[in-house]
């Protein structure tokens, strides 16, 4: 495993990137609502998408531009998805990629585009194309920071992690950006995820790493159990520290890759922390399961049962609703050799109830970091997924998120 050091610059801290966020007026807040980030050339890329049916257009047109492996650009706007708005939806973000190209000076296909916020409005491409031109007039490699805030909706804080590392005697780093607080169970990715490296990777291996990476972290998340229509997470690799193609089949692929996941699993664990309303960060550990499929598909079945994310909000140690949820799921289960611990303390044994210290139980789960850990005794396998608790707030967030 890599030794990791943490370093300031966010995503442009990586070699051969600009980034920037400017206010464009999409968001009536004022703050900032655009950013891109470039290479200096179109360099090997890929991205992973949203398996919600309803793909806004932004998605169907990134999945064109990034099929050939290559990017030189991200442009994304925050305050408005541009989400089910047809074809007109399409001409716009179409029109986003051909006025990042043109500022650039590069083809349109070498552009990804991403879109979030609200759904069923047409952007306002006035202010968009204006925006779009600062933004890249503003570019620079001084820090991320803008174009971290400029992806931001309902999120309260930046979402940013750089690292580097050696590997073979050559110093690469990773790093990456990330927006969500509410829709939030990615069915692929996380609501919009970029990520950087200046590693020599070729297209196949940034197509593996992220693939791998996205399964590890971005894929065992969920605030709220709902899959957003323009889910996102892209890697772009501008090969600005050196050395020799990084294949998947070479030996420093594995220590990149692992590198790619890292940085991943913290923006995925930074998204959670920040679910709409959060007071707790839920770790669920699944053990003993017949295969890694049972044990992921059981831990995400109570990542997304509300009853027992109300109840961690509550502090209340009711670990019927994991049996529950358990029981919801398809993994193979013996409902008499099921074991349920909160925060430490075993709740259920052999499934059934075992007498335990309610205040203690009530205490362990008023901390802000709560672990819930199942072993269903029938098998070797084990999986662990990251959820936070369901409160007042996130009522009150959603209840108004348009108005």
């Amino acid at each position: 495993m890599p030794q990791y050091n943490y370093i300031e610059g966010g995503i442009v801290a990586p070699k051969g990137f600009l980034a920037s966020g400017v206010s464009a007026g999409v968001k009536k807040s004022g703050k900032r609502d655009v950013c891109v980030i470039a290479a200096e050339q179109a360099v090997p890329a890929a991205a992973v998408f949203t398996k919600n049916a309803l793909a806004a257009p932004p998605v169907q047109v990134s999945r064109r531009h990034v099929a050939d492996g290559r990017l030189r650009a991200i442009v994304a706007n925050s305050g408005n998805a541009n989400a089910c708005t047809g074809q007109q939806g399409i001409a716009d973000a179409e029109a986003m990629a051909a006025a990042t190209a043109d500022a650039l000076g590069c083809e349109p296909e070498d552009v990804f585009v991403a879109s979030t916020g609200v759904i069923g409005e047409r952007l306002p491409m006035q202010a968009l194309m204006t925006g779009i031109a600062d933004a890249v007039e503003a570019l620079d490699n001084a820090d991320g920071d803008a174009a971290a805030e400029a992806i931001m909706t309902t999120d309260t804080f930046l979402k940013q992690v750089a690292v580097s590392f050696e590997v073979q005697g050559s110093r690469y780093a990773v790093a990456g950006i990330a927006k969500g607080s509410g829709m939030i169970m990615p069915n692929m990715a996380t609501m919009l995820a970029f990520l950087t490296t200046d590693a020599p990777l070729t297209p196949e291996a940034c197509a593996e790493a992220l693939l791998s990476a996205t399964e590890k972290t971005f894929n065992r998340i969920s605030v709220d159990g709902d899959t957003s229509t323009n889910d996102c997470a892209v890697l772009i690799a501008s090969g600005a520290a050196a050395g020799p193609p990084i294949k998947p089949e070479t030996a420093a692929f594995a220590e990149v890759s692992e590198a790619i996941e890292h940085v991943s699993a913290e923006l995925a664990r930074m998204l959670v922390r920040d679910g709409e309303g959060a007071t707790k960060f839920i770790t669920v550990t699944v053990c003993g399961a017949a295969s890694e499929n049972d044990a992921f598909s059981s831990a995400m079945a109570i990542a997304n049962s509300s009853l027992f994310k109300t109840a961690i909000f509550g502090g209340d140690a009711n670990w019927g609703r994991v049996a529950m949820a358990i029981g919801n799921s398809s993994a193979v289960i013996d409902p008499d050799r099921l074991e349920i611990t909160f925060a430490g303390l075993t709740t259920c044994l052999d499934g059934m109830a075992i007498s335990f210290d309610e205040e203690a139980a009530s205490a362990a789960l008023s901390e802000p970091e709560v672990d819930v850990v199942v072993d269903l005794h029938v098998g070797e396998c084990e999986a662990t997924v990251w959820t936070c608790d369901l409160s007042y707030d996130y009522v009150r967030i959603n209840g108004d998120y348009r108005t």
